[in-house]
């Protein structure tokens, strides 16, 4: 059913790596999906793949503030050695903080610029420079928000599975990611559109935040790909997975202990695209929206 759409689709949606080396010298990573929108080279996707870059920046300030500290107790020339340590010992530093990170765009050498963020409605946009349009052969269509129905199959697309691993070279100061890591494969998963998600507005008052939902949950390294139908079109961005308690526990035993399992399901909730139109049009990114 989604053969030709997953090849539509495949066109304009590459993963994106977030890495990050922290205060104790070790390393790590997380990875999603972004969709790039047009021959400018604007791109979308989900804002909580950048709640790492976030945190560095107040991780920054901390440690800022205590390397002055530390600094200042060393330039201390009233204190012995033993005081010196006592005093440093006062001050903690947190082995997470966050030193130095790097995000990877699908492809070396490609940064992002012109960040937009809305944050309440996990959303963000941004032009990849530099950006060369003769590689996308097919750019998005969005889906018109005007005419949704309730029980249209659609597909999420993204990168799950697979294991990115990075590491931090200590005299170039760079990330490089594992041999074998790339290519990063993708891999779909369908569902149907179940229903809308609501949360209230953007601080600003300027937008509703709205979700579609649907029948099968976003995977880890799906968040920011797109949802889109049998046609290839985007009806939305994979934000997140809500989990929908059922209402029946099963019992069963281990080892002569009862267990209560809780039951669930798992669905997807992506920007709906009234919103991500919306947001778009204020920014004056050029998109193609469908006529159905």
């Amino acid at each position: 059913m989604f053969s030709k759409a997953y090849e539509i689709a495949s066109q304009f949606t590459n993963p994106v790596v977030f890495s990050m080396r922290f205060f104790d010298k070790s390393v790590d990573c997380v990875n999603g999906a972004f969709i790039i929108l047009n021959r400018d080279g604007w791109i979308v996707t989900v804002a909580h793949l950048f709640n790492p870059y976030f945190a560095s920046q107040q991780h920054k300030n901390e440690i800022s503030a205590y390397d002055e500290q530390i600094l200042k107790i060393e330039n201390d020339t009233s204190l012995s050695d033993k005081q010196k340590k006592q005093k440093k010992s006062e001050y903690h530093s947190n082995p997470k903080w966050i030193t130095n990170y790097s995000f990877w765009w699908g492809k070396d050498g490609v940064e992002i610029k012109d960040l937009k963020v809305l944050q309440e409605g996990d959303l963000v946009i941004g032009r990849l420079e530099p950006f060369d349009p003769k590689l996308i052969s097919q750019y998005p269509i969005l889906k018109n928000p005007k005419d949704l129905k309730i029980g249209t199959s659609l597909c999420k697309l993204g990168y799950p599975f697979h294991d990115v691993k990075i590491s931090f070279d200590e005299i170039t100061k760079k990330f490089e990611l594992a041999p074998g890591t790339l290519p990063i494969p993708v891999f779909p998963l369908e569902g149907i559109y179940t229903r809308n998600g609501f949360s209230g507005r953007s601080k600003d008052k300027k937008y509703e935040i709205k979700f579609i939902e649907t029948s099968s949950p976003g995977l880890r390294g799906q968040s920011g790909g797109p949802i889109f139908d049998v046609h290839g079109t985007v009806w939305g961005v994979q934000s997140q997975t809500a989990h929908l308690p059922l209402g029946f526990n099963p019992d069963f035993e281990i080892n002569g202990k009862k267990i209560e399992e809780y039951q669930f399901l798992n669905v997807g909730l992506g920007i709906h695209p009234e919103l991500l139109v919306k947001y778009l049009r204020d920014n004056n990114v050029d998109f193609q929206m469908s006529a159905y």
